[in-house]
């Protein structure tokens, strides 16, 4: 009979030693780099705000965010005791004295050749949103020396060295490239100049006195509806799971130069604690055994119209039509969010978003296997 202290022996036995002896971590402010995975609100401040049913489940109401409700970063700000973010161009309203959002939906890291009104994508890539982080670096402490009232809605000097700096991007740059008809090949032969400007842009914030970073590989394309329904998927190309395997390839093979990239990243910034999360493989699982977790179909857009998956991308979540003199809504959310995977197509519901938050919080699905609780630790490796 094996009792308790001889399970916990085992268990310790299992945990890297080093791992046993971290402390845990303080983190006063959170600044986050990505896309609509983790846009709190910066593309509704700069072009107009994401409709209603979008925000319905938790903020009752539009809230900047592509979902019904709250994201992955608004878990891991609740996880750190920290207030959501508030996003870098949102001037109404705004208290950025825990850090600030650059993200914003149809970023990508390189920029596009393209305006936003022809392809969808986000003028605020990467690049820019790195510039916006250095402008809010030096511009806060000169407000902040002022002592007004505004200086106390911004992060104290300190705040920048001890902050969590989180990164969720790289999937909009994959898509972009088939969206003029690349080849699969074509696409992964410009994936090392992305994870190049990628890596620039972390050794600046470095350079700014940044040391806990948070990367989230990208998740896997082939298994949105939106891919599926816009890039004519092939029988063949479909998996046991239902998802798209070509564009599941690229994503892998982005992950796994972002993972050598991380690597090298560590030899360059030896003061850096840099956790690499793999959220390909968490947010497949859930797609994979959906009903086995207690969601439904999950290739099924809760909020759109027709076709399929429930989506048409001309007319999306919120979309409304004038009749009989009066704006009506057409593309609607479903009875019960809480049961779909997918939100709009495109992005996850709140229940998702949890879900995946849940098993990447513990360090279960991290490089090094720390929580984020403990994330500013530099563990050897």
């Amino acid at each position: 009979m094996v009792n308790f202290t001889q399970i916990l022996i085992l268990l310790l036995c299992l945990v890297p030693t080093q791992i046993l002896c971290l402390s845990s971590c303080h983190f006063p402010a959170i600044f986050n780099f990505g896309d609509s995975n983790s846009d709190t609100g910066g593309l509704s401040a700069a072009f107009g705000q994401a409709p209603y049913p979008h925000g319905e489940t938790f903020f009752h109401a539009p809230a900047g965010r592509f979902s019904d409700g709250r994201l992955i970063i608004d878990f891991i700000a609740e996880g750190l005791d920290l207030p959501y973010l508030s996003a870098f161009l949102d001037s109404i309203g705004s208290n950025f004295s825990h850090g600030a959002n650059f993200a914003t939906a149809g970023s990508t890291i390189r920029p596009q050749n393209t305006t936003m009104a022809q392809s969808g994508y986000s003028p605020i890539s990467l690049d820019v949103q790195g510039v916006q982080f250095s402008d809010f670096h030096s511009r806060s402490q000169i407000i902040r020396q002022k002592g007004n009232i505004f200086g106390q809605l911004l992060p104290k000097e300190e705040d920048f060295s001890q902050a969590l700096y989180a990164f969720d991007i790289g999937q909009n740059d994959l898509t972009a490239g088939y969206k003029l008809n690349m080849s699969t090949e074509q696409v992964k032969a410009y994936v090392p100049d992305l994870l190049s400007q990628l890596s620039n842009v972390i050794k600046k914030i470095y350079t700014k006195g940044g040391r806990s970073f948070w990367i989230h590989n990208t998740g896997p394309v082939g298994c949105l509806p939106y891919v599926m329904d816009r890039f004519l998927v092939t029988a063949a190309q479909i998996d046991k799971y239902g998802c798209a395997n070509p564009f599941n390839e690229v994503s892998k093979y982005f992950n796994l130069l972002l993972k050598k990239t991380v690597v090298q990243l560590r030899k360059e910034l030896p003061l850096a604690a840099i956790t690499y999360v793999d959220v390909y493989l968490v947010k497949y699982s859930l797609i994979g055994h959906a009903k086995k977790l207690g969601f439904e179909n999950p290739f099924l857009a809760c909020c759109g119209h027709g076709g399929k998956y429930n989506y048409n991308r001309f007319i999306k979540c919120g979309s409304k039509k004038v009749v009989n003199g009066k704006d009506i809504v057409i593309a609607q959310s479903c009875k019960d969010p809480s049961v779909r995977v997918s939100w709009d197509g495109t992005h996850f519901t709140e229940a998702a978003n949890k879900w995946i938050f849940d098993q990447i919080v513990d360090g279960s699905f991290s490089d090094p296997p720390i929580p984020l609780s403990l994330a500013c630790n530099r563990v050897n490796h």
